[in-house]
C-alpha cells in the first residue's frame, strides 16, 4: 500500500507497520529532524494524566508514547492493529499492557477510560467519525480525548516549502534509513489529503465530543485537538 488515495485497509495499512517497526522510532526521530519528541511531550501536557487514571493510548505503535502517562502515574494501556509494532513494544517495554485492537472497535468496555489519545495514528484509520466515536464509547462521562496529528501550515509561504519537503525531500531520505521507503511515500501523501485544522475539530464534534479546539505546533505541521465526552 504506497498511495494515499488508496482504500485504507486494515490489513494493508497493519502490514506496512509491521515492516517498519524495528526501525520506526528511529526513523521519525531523523525525518522530523527531533521534533517529534517535543510534539510527544506536548500531548502528554495535554492529556495532563494523574496518578491512578486509566489512559487509552492508541496507536501506540511500540509503546513509547506511552511511557510519559505511566511516568505521571496513570495505569495506560497502548493499543495498536499492528502486530509488528507491538511484538517490538514487548522486547522493548515488556511490562506495559500492549494491547492489538483495531480503533474502530475497541476490545473495551463502555466508560472504562479518563482520557484517551491517538497520536499519528487517526490520519491511518479507514473511517476517522466512526473510531471518534468508538473512543468516546470507551471514555467515562467527562473524560476527554487527545489527538495529535499532522495537519497544513497555517502560513502559506511556509505552507509551500513544507510540502516540497513532504513530497521531495522525504522519499530519498526515508531510503537512507528506513526498511520500508514506499511506507513513508503513502506518510506524505497522507499528510497532503487529510483535513485541515477546523475540518478535523467539526469531524470531532460530529462524533459526539464537546468543546472541541486544537493548538498548532511548529507552525501548522502537527496540531493538538481536543474534545471532552459530555456528562451523562
Amino acid at each position: 500500500m504506497i498511495r494515499a488515495s488508496l482504500d485504507k485497509q486494515p490489513h494493508e495499512v497493519a502490514s506496512m507497520f509491521d515492516d517498519v517497526a524495528a526501525n520506526y522510532d528511529l526513523t521519525n526521530d531523523v525525518l522530523s529532524l527531533g521534533q517529534d519528541r517535543r510534539w510527544r511531550k506536548e500531548v502528554a501536557k495535554a492529556v495532563a494524566a494523574r496518578p491512578g487514571e486509566k489512559v487509552l493510548d492508541l496507536a501506540a505503535g511500540t509503546g513509547t508514547s506511552s511511557l510519559p502517562f505511566a511516568q505521571d502515574g496513570a495505569y495506560v494501556v497502548p493499543c495498536d492493529f499492528s502486530l509488528g509494532m507491538l511484538r517490538e513494544g514487548k522486547k522493548r517495554h515488556g511490562w506495559l499492557p500492549l494491547t492489538a485492537g483495531d480503533a474502530t472497535r475497541l476490545p473495551f468496555r463502555d466508560g472504562v477510560f479518563d482520557a484517551v489519545t491517538i497520536s499519528f495514528g487517526l490520519r491511518n484509520v479507514r473511517e476517522t467519525e466512526t473510531a471518534l466515536r468508538e473512543m468516546q464509547r470507551v471514555t467515562r462521562p467527562g473524560g476527554r480525548i487527545v489527538i495529535c496529528e499532522f495537519s497544513h501550515p497555517t502560513w502559506a509561504p511556509f505552507r509551500t516549502v513544507y510540502e516540497e519537503y513532504l513530497m521531495r525531500a522525504l522519499p530519498p531520505v526515508a531510503r537512507a534509513v528506513s526498511s520500508n521507503p514506499d511506507a513513508y511515500v503513502y506518510l506524505a501523501e497522507s499528510i497532503q489529503s487529510w483535513p485541515d485544522q477546523p475540518e478535523l475539530a467539526a469531524i470531532l464534534q460530529r462524533a459526539g465530543w464537546a468543546r472541541a479546539a486544537w493548538r498548532n505546533l511548529s507552525g501548522g505541521i502537527v496540531a493538538l485537538h481536543r474534545g471532552t465526552k459530555p456528562e451523562a
